[in-house]
Order: structure tokens, then sequence, then C-alpha cells
């Protein structure tokens, strides 16, 4: 499924120069592509799967028999969704454009139209296309894998059948041990399964926060910019919207366990004795909620902020399940060792335990078995996202533990939190006063190979009072590094080429004594190495009083050391 034809662009324009414009645009982008006048070739490409995508004019739509089109697009494989760029000319809709925007994947752009949306249009399509191939592969890999262990269980039962009568007791032993070994064939393809979902959504999710950041960017300085009220309430209302995105986003990577969780010891019977009230208010007064908390609880690591988060889910979950009024329990206990059922999960050791459980409706075996499953929810649309218990298993596994859920039709559901035990004592820290207000002549060196993000970053920190110059990729930046002196680089992390980390490690060989902070929405950050700190972090999208703060603190604990201690190089 690889090669250099997958990454071809169909271009089927017959009329006039437009297919020669279109592909010098795409030449232009790097972007390969091939003229297709007749429209065979894309008929070719749908049902074999080849090519990155098509783009097409509506003129050129309404030369092709739509029934063919129709057939092909049906016959595509089973991981295809072919992607189209449409070009229709403003004002005009014919019935093919119609039509084809109810049968595939679709973006229309009307013409006359911007180069860059183009590009940024083919672009998007390729990294779904490219996607879409990374899932078949990994879809291939599971059904082999699955054969195999078959052909494997199936030798296994031929040579008990071999046996004679007097080795019943090893007969009984074999099949004992093949019913395990489908135990294990199962979880085996549903842990893979589950890392297969979720390095798409967390791919799905960093492109996303970029989007983001220069959405939400460009709102915030809008607000700051103008005092026309209807203005600022129509970009509250849009820059609300995009805080909503990023909240989106995060479901989505703590799916993905590809989320920045902040780990520290914490008591969870604080936790929910402090959450009293939102609780009350969350659920209301036709569900009594009780509390069966263990006085000798032991301290558990991970994210206070996303436990109470996954807490509250849970019991809005069980709230949506008892809609004539019931009985909510939140209890605690200690757990000396893993039990037998979960010894695949969790590795050995001591746990500490946050059952959620209601006499709600309860799941049917089907429901309960796909649960924990990305975007799966039995709610009405547009009373969930499907997200909040795949949300909750992402963060259970991340900070080390799992998550369980127990139901029965009719008696109920009670989902248990298991978090591993550590003996550390939580510290706290006075916060620090950091001071707001760039010295003269401060000059930061930004670079981001986002445009869009580029020209918002820069345009933010400008709005602090800081002198900005931008830069598109780590190799700019370091021969602006030659030429000039800056104050501070602010750098995104996931770059072609050079990613930011190794942008760092070079510029403190140029400019040993300068601080760097980065961005990221990347959704696994870990792989960039420990250099990445949290007090070093801006996380896309980001606000400008989130990039006045951590310039400020940065700048301050710059000042405050006297000296910076180089990166290692990646």
């Amino acid at each position: 499924m690889t090669g250099a034809a997958d990454d071809v662009f169909l271009v089927i324009a017959p009329s006039g120069r437009d297919a020669k414009v279109v592909g010098d645009l795409l030449g232009s982008a790097g972007l390969a592509w091939q003229g297709d006048n007749d429209g065979e070739a894309l008929l070719e490409a749908l049902t074999s799967g080849n090519g990155a995508g098509a783009i097409i004019t509506d003129d050129a739509l309404s030369r092709i028999d739509p029934t063919r089109l129709r057939d092909a697009i049906e016959r595509q494989p089973p991981w295809s969704d072919f992607p189209f760029v449409l070009l229709t000319r403003r004002g005009e809709t014919r019935q093919g454009s119609r039509a084809i925007e109810e049968l595939v994947n679709v973006t229309i752009l009307e013409r006359p139209l911007h180069p860059a949306s183009l590009i940024s249009a083919a672009r998007a399509a390729l990294r779904g296309r490219r996607r879409q191939r990374l899932a078949a592969r990994h879809l291939a890999d599971l059904e082999a894998a699955q054969a195999q262990l078959r052909e494997l269980a199936g030798s296994l039962e031929a040579k008990v059948r071999e046996r004679t009568r007097d080795l019943a007791a090893a007969n009984d032993r074999l099949t004992a041990e093949i019913a395990e070994r489908e135990k294990a064939e199962s979880r085996l393809l549903q842990a893979q399964k589950m890392e297969a979902v979720g390095q798409l959504t967390g791919g799905i999710a960093h492109d996303f926060n970029n989007l983001l950041t220069a959405i939400v960017g460009s709102l915030d300085l809008l607000l700051r910019r103008t005092d026309d009220e209807r203005l600022r309430r129509l970009a509250g209302n849009a820059l609300e919207a995009g805080e909503r995105g990023a909240r989106l986003t995060g479901q989505l990577l703590a799916f993905s366990r590809r989320q920045r969780l902040s780990p520290t010891p914490v008591q969870p019977n604080e936790i929910v004795s402090g959450m009293g009230d939102l609780l009350a208010r969350s659920i209301g007064p036709h569900v009594r909620v009780e509390t069966r908390l263990d006085p000798n609880l032991w301290q558990a690591l991970a994210d206070p902020t996303q436990l109470e988060v996954m807490i509250l889910n849970l019991a809005i979950n069980a709230r949506d399940a008892m809609p004539s009024g019931g009985r909510l329990t939140i209890s605690t206990a200690n757990l000396e060792h893993v039990p037998t059922p979960l010894e695949t999960e969790l590795s050995p050791g001591e746990y500490v335990t946050i059952a959620v459980a209601d006499t709600g409706s309860g799941m049917s075996p089907a429901v309960l078995a796909r649960a924990f499953e990305p975007f799966f929810t039995t709610k009405e649309q547009g009373k969930g996202t499907g997200l909040g218990l795949a949300q909750l298993y992402g963060f259970a596994k991340q900070s080390g533990g799992t998550a369980r859920i127990e139901s029965r039709e009719g008696e109920g559901t009670k989902v248990t939190i298991y978090l591993p035990r550590t003996r550390l004592e939580s510290q706290s820290e006075a916060p620090r006063q950091i001071e707001i207000r760039p010295a003269p002549r401060t000059r930061v060196l930004v670079v981001d190979d986002d445009d869009d993000v580029r020209l918002v970053a820069a345009a933010m920190v400008e709005e602090l009072g800081y002198d900005v110059i931008a830069e598109p990729s780590g190799e700019a930046a370091l021969k602006r590094l030659e030429q000039q002196n800056f104050s501070l680089l602010l750098t995104d992390v996931a770059m072609p080429g050079m990613n930011g980390v190794e942008l760092a490690a070079r510029a403190s060989e140029i400019r040993p004594d300068l601080p760097v902070l980065f961005a990221s929405g990347y959704a696994d950050i870990q792989t960039f190495g420990d250099e990445l700190s949290e007090d070093r972090l801006l996380k896309k999208p980001y606000r400008i009083a989130d990039v006045a703060a951590r310039i400020a603190a940065v700048l301050s604990a710059h000042r405050t050391s006297g000296d910076i201690v180089p990166l290692r190089r990646s």
C-alpha cells in the first residue's frame, strides 16, 4: 500500500488552463500530481485504493458517468475514504456537486480561490490518506496475528483429537490451555486495536491543536484591540467555542494516553470529600450520594485535577443512568495485591482504588464490551461524545493503573479506577509573583513551521511589548542567531527536519546563555526527551495571558539563576 503513486493527486480539470494552473500550484508546494481529463484514472484509483486524492472542477464532474462514479465509490477498499477537493464557481451549485457531497469525503472550495487554501486542503487530504493507509496496515497486522493464533489453536485441537482415551486427563489440560489461549488472543487483539486507534486520535489532536492555536490566538488579540461591544460579543462566543474544541482535544489526548499529566501524591479521600458541593449541583436532588471512604487509605500517584474530572464524569454518567432517581456510592479502598483477573493489566505492587457505583439501568454484555471504545455511546445524539469512559481508561493507564467496569442490566454499574500507591508526601510551593513587564530592547525569536500559528504567536509576543522576529524552521533560526542577539527563543517542538529540542541544543552552541521556551500541541511529547519540563512548556492552544506568564517566568528564572545549563544534543 506504499509507494510514490500513493502520494500523487489526480487533477481533473479539462477546461482551459485549469489543470496546468492547479498542477503548478501543487508542484510549487512539493506535491505530486497527474492530469486526468476523462476521469478514467479517478475511477481506477477509487477501486484500487491508489492515489492521494482528486482535485476536480465542477464542470469536469458533470462529464463523468454518475453511475460509474457511484459504483467505483461503493467498491472502494474497506479502509479507503478517497478524498475529493471540488472546485466550484462562486454562486453556482450544480446537481453533480450536491450528489458527490452526499457520497464522499469532499472539501468544496469556491473559485476564484487563494492558492494557500488549495494547498492547505491538498495537504490535509494527503495527511488523511496516509493515516488511512496506516490504519489499514494496523488492521492487516491484527488479522494476520488472529489467523496465526487460530492456526495454532487448530493444530492443538488436532493433536488433542489424535490422542487415545487413556490420555483423557492430558486432553482436559490441553482443552484448558486452548481456552486460555483464546482469552489471551482476545486481550491481545483488544490492546492492539486500542493502540492503533490511540495513535490515530493522537495525530488528529496534534493537527487540531495547531488550528485551535491560530483561531484562539487571533480572537484573543481581536478582543484586546477593539472596544466595539458587538464585535467583542461575537469574538467572545467564538473564543468559547474554540476553548470547547481545546477541551475535546484534551479528551482525545487522554484516550490516546499522550497527554502530559502532572502526577503528584494525592489523597483520594480528600478529593472526594472536597467535591461534595460540586457533585450535589451536578447530579441534582433526585440522586442520593453516599461515600464509603477507607479511613486508612494510602496516598496515590496521579494528576489531582484529572482525577477530579474523572470522578465528576462518572457521577454524571451515573445520574444519566438513573433518570427516575437512585443511589450513587463513591468508595475507596487499599489493594495490597493485584487480583488474578488484572495481572495482565497491572504490574505487581500496591494500589489505591476509587469506585463509583449506581443503581441505574446497567449495561448489556454487548454494550459493556465496547464501553471503553472512543466515540461509542448509547446516549441520544447531542447528549454525549462517547469519549468520557475512553478518557477515563486513558488517564488510568497513563497514570500506571487501569480501570474496570462491572454492570448488569437492571441492577446498575460500578466503575473502579486503580491507581499506584506512593509513599511520597505531597509538596506545595508558594506561588511566585512574576513581573510581566518587558525590559527595554527585549527581543524574542519565534520559530514555528505552521504559517498561521507563527503569525499569531509573533503577534501575541509583539502585543506584550517585546521585539519579535519569526522564522519558519530550525535552520533559518540558527542563521538568525548567528547574526543577532536575542533574549529568548520560543520554538515549536514538532517540526519537520530539525525539531524544537534539536534546535535548542544547536542554539546553545551559538548562544550558551539563551533561555528557551517550548510550545507544543503534539500528542506524544514525552518522546522528545526530558528537556521539556513543565515550567518551559507552552501548551497549544494558548492565549495571550498564557504566553505572557510563561515568557515572564522563563526570563525571571534566567535572571535569577544567572546562567543556563546547555541542553544535551538529542
